[in-house]
């Protein structure tokens, strides 16, 4: 991002990406806690009101998103939360979830024997590249992109991450995790600017989406 500190802190119409990212789960009445994993030595969250939200706990950052996702589902088993629970793993750079597609997701869900995630058809002509040319196309109306939140129960969250990093594994979402422990997670289709800033470029457009998302 070439700045000053890590993206979920730069600021956005006055606000943290983070405190963005945090404020649909906060505002929902079915929130019973939400776990941050970060670096123990972050100094940054610390000085944001949203820190002092007896709802919101912190675990250990992890080398990879997968080790971040289990010990921040190893905090919520440590408050003896049951393994059926439904759990929601959010990624802290996409402040732009929409109320409407976190109820869509919980509803469409709320009685799946496996869970799922939010994601959206592919739009664009997809090529497989081989040394820098183009390989193949591959078949668009297949593909799909994944995005979060990803929903999952806690104790089968917990057995297919732990399971898949023992084995080496290169888990990239919580959905290969269950993929790889042979289920097939529920595709959700959710709104395209539900955006995760990985870019300098994509913190303009945050902007622009999210003047629109408060309109």
């Amino acid at each position: 991002m070439r700045a000053d500190r890590p993206k979920q802190y730069l600021t956005l119409h006055g606000k943290t990406v983070l405190e963005h990212t945090l404020a649909c789960f906060t505002e929902h009445p079915q929130l019973a806690h939400l776990v941050v994993s970060l670096a123990e030595d972050d100094p940054y969250w610390p000085t944001l009101p949203v820190a002092a939200d007896p709802r919101i706990l912190r675990a250990p950052g992890g080398v990879e998103r997968a080790d971040s996702v289990l010990n921040g589902l190893e905090r919520l088993r440590a408050l003896d939360v049951p393994d059926e629970q439904w759990v929601l793993v959010h990624d802290a750079a996409r402040p732009l979830l929409h109320a409407d597609d976190l109820q869509l997701l919980l509803s469409t869900l709320a009685d799946d024997s496996v869970g799922g995630l939010l994601a959206v058809p592919a739009r664009d002509t997809l090529k497989q590249a081989e040394a820098g040319r183009v390989a193949r196309t591959l078949e668009r109306s297949r593909i799909w992109q994944a995005f979060t939140p990803q929903m999952f129960r806690l104790g089968s969250l917990y057995s297919a991450l732990s399971r898949a990093l023992a084995a080496g594994v290169q888990v990239t979402d919580e959905a290969s995790a269950i993929e790889w422990v042979g289920q097939a997670p529920r595709l959700v289709e959710g709104r395209s600017d539900n955006l995760k800033i990985t870019r300098p470029e994509d913190l303009a457009l945050a902007a622009f989406y999210l003047a629109d998302k408060d309109a």
